[in-house]
C-alpha cells in the first residue's frame, strides 16, 4: 500500500493533468499506443516485463514511432539476479556501499531519507538518459531505451569516493573520515537551546577563520587525525554555551562556511530562501519551487496537478480520440 495523501499535498504531481487508463483492457491498450503514435517519450516504473505482457513494451512502441525516447526506472534495473525482486530506495542504497558509508562511529548506517536513492539516484538520472536521448534523437531520427535503474545512479554518485578509498583519502569505517563526522572541522554541533549548527572549514584559511570567530584554541594540526575526537569536544563546549540564533548572528555570512541546521518550516522563512524566492505559494501551499533557473526560459509557478474531467479528457485526447470513443471508454470503465 502506497503512501496516500490529500492531491493538494502531493506535490511531484504539480503541473500535471492525469488521465487514467486501463490498460489491461485491449480498448486501453489501443488507446495507449494511439497516444505513443504522436509522443516524443514515454516514461514508466514497472518491474522488468510488465509493460511487454500489457502490450505496450518498448518494441511494439518504437516499431509503431521509430523517434520514441522510452524510459524505464526500476531499482535494480532490466536486468541481472535482482531485476524481478521487489525493493525501496533503502535496499539499493545498501547494495551499492552508499548506506555504509553513510552515519557515525560506531553507530548503525544513516538512513539518508529517500533522496540519495529514489530522487538522486534514480528520478534525476532518469531525466538526464530522457533529455540526453531526446537530443541524440534530433540529430539520428531514432528513438532508443532509457534504462535507469537507482542502483546504477547511487554508483554512479559515489565514483568519487570509491576513488578516494582506492588511494586511502577515506576508509570503510564510517564517521572516522573528513566529510562524513570523523573531523572536527566538518559536523554538527548541538547549541544551548538543543538546536543545531553546522560547520564545514575544510580549507585551511576557512579553519583559521573558524577558530577565531567559534573562539576555540586546538594546537594539534587540522588533518591530524589523531587530534580530531579532543578537537571536537572542545568545539562541543564552546558551541553549547550560545544558541542557535546566537551562533547564527555571529557566523551567518562569514567565510568560515557555516549554516544553522532548520526544520523544512524554519527553511521556508529563511532570509536567503526568501531573497531567492526557493519557495513559492502554489493555491495556498508553500512549496519548494522549479530548479534549476534559466537566463530567459522562465518556467513559471507550478499550477496544482488535477484529475482529468470528462471535459478535460476530450481536449487532452482531441486529435487522437474522438468524442464518441471517450463517452465509450468511460462507460467501458477504460478511462
Amino acid at each position: 500500500m502506497g503512501l496516500q495523501r490529500p492531491r493538494e499535498y502531493d506535490y511531484a504531481m504539480r503541473n500535471r493533468t492525469t488521465i487514467h487508463l486501463d490498460l489491461k483492457s485491449p480498448q486501453g491498450v489501443e488507446f495507449a499506443l494511439r497516444l505513443v503514435d504522436q509522443a516524443d517519450a514515454l516514461m514508466e516504473g514497472f518491474r522488468p516485463q510488465v509493460m511487454e505482457r500489457l502490450g505496450v513494451g518498448p518494441n511494439v512502441c518504437i516499431t509503431r514511432n521509430p523517434k520514441l525516447v522510452y524510459g524505464r526506472i526500476t531499482g535494480w534495473g532490466q536486468s541481472g539476479p535482482l531485476a524481478l525482486a521487489a525493493g525501496h530506495d533503502l535496499n539499493y542504497i545498501a547494495l551499492t556501499g552508499a548506506l555504509h558509508a553513510i552515519g557515525r562511529q560506531g553507530q548503525a548506517p544513516a538512513i539518508p531519507l529517500n533522496l540519495l536513492g529514489d530522487y538522486a539516484g534514480g528520478s534525476l538520472y532518469l531525466v538526464i538518459g530522457m533529455l540526453s536521448a531526446l537530443h541524440e534523437a534530433k540529430s539520428s531520427g531514432r528513438g532508443q531505451v532509457v534504462d535507469a535503474a537507482i542502483v546504477d545512479g547511487v554508483a554512479s554518485l559515489s565514483t568519487q569516493l570509491y576513488g578516494m578509498i582506492k588511494s586511502g583519502l577515506l576508509n570503510h569505517e564510517r564517521g572516522t573520515n573528513f566529510i562524513d563526522s570523523g573531523a572536527h572541522f566538518y559536523d554538527v554541533y548541538e547549541c544551548a537551546d538543543g538546536k543545531w549548527i553546522s560547520i564545514a572549514p575544510v580549507e585551511s584559511k576557512f579553519y583559521a577563520l573558524m577558530l577565531q570567530l567559534v573562539g576555540v584554541d586546538i594546537e594539534t594540526p587540522q588533518l591530524q587525525r589523531a587530534g580530531w575526537p579532543a578537537a571536537k569536544v572542545k568545539i562541543a563546549q564552546r558551541v553549547r554555551t550560545k544558541t542557535r540564533d546566537e551562533w547564527t548572528q555571529l557566523l551567518e555570512g562569514t567565510d568560515m562556511c557555516f549554516a544553522p541546521v532548520l526544520d523544512l518550516d524554519e527553511a521556508i522563512d529563511h532570509p536567503h530562501m526568501k531573497a531567492r524566492g526557493i519557495f513559492v505559494d502554489i493555491a495556498g501551499e508553500v512549496q519548494p519551487g522549479p530548479a534549476p533557473r534559466f537566463s530567459r526560459s522562465d518556467p513559471g509557478t507550478p499550477k496544482p496537478g488535477v484529475v482529468a474531467t470528462h471535459e478535460t479528457v476530450c481536449g487532452l485526447l482531441h486529435g487522437w480520440l474522438d468524442e464518441k470513443e471517450v463517452n465509450a471508454a468511460y462507460e467501458a470503465g477504460t478511462i
